[in-house]
């Protein structure tokens, strides 16, 4: 048993101090992975990814509602769950009327630009992900690890348990199930007038 499962082992079992353990040794790999969906998020963004990381842990090792984690991989898919959810949070908050709600911020530089490139609406991705759980659970867990976690084919396919050729096939099916999905959001995408 690998020193991560066995820490997580412990954090199950109510043993607070094994989630201050387990912290060093999956801080790289929380990182890279909140590293990698923060390069993909809006220019903006007020959520940095160290805090996105501590957010996820806090949900993840919280000793008070212990979670059953069946493995290493099981850890990371749940951190990449997590994550997704932290960043659908932050745009619901960023979307109210308070905060803005759907104006959009320009950089004084950006004044004399034609046109602004398109961007995918977070609340949108979330319902149309959604439904393909409710549709196909495994190609919806292909994307959330790898759009929400930044993991490559073969560490998705090593985490879910399947061939390579499998998690391919999953990726191509759920990126134009998605696609489908979005081109008929309201609000998916958004281009400033030409």
């Amino acid at each position: 048993m690998s020193d991560v499962t066995q820490l997580l082992s412990q954090i199950e079992s109510g043993n607070s101090s094994a989630s201050e353990r387990l912290l060093p040794l999956v801080y790289d790999e929380l990182r890279k992975l909140a590293g990698a969906k923060m390069v993909k998020e809006k220019p903006g963004q007020t959520l940095q990814a160290t805090a996105l990381v501590h957010d996820a842990y806090i949900r993840l090792v919280d000793v008070e509602k212990a979670q059953h984690w069946n493995s290493r991989g099981h850890f990371f898919r749940a951190a990449a769950e997590a994550m997704r959810r932290i960043l659908i949070e932050q745009a619901r908050r960023k979307g109210g009327h308070k905060a803005g709600g759907s104006h959009q911020r320009v950089e004084l530089s950006q004044v004399d630009l034609e046109v602004s490139p398109a961007q995918i609406d977070f609340l949108d991705l979330n319902e149309a992900l959604n439904g393909l759980e409710r549709h196909d659970s495994r190609a919806s867990q292909v994307v959330k690890l790898r759009f929400f976690a930044g993991m490559n084919r073969q560490q998705t396919a090593d985490l879910l348990g399947i061939s390579l050729a499998t998690a391919d096939n999953d990726w191509a099916y759920a990126k134009s199930w998605l696609q489908i999905e979005l081109e008929g959001s309201t609000r998916a995408v958004r281009q400033s007038p030409n």
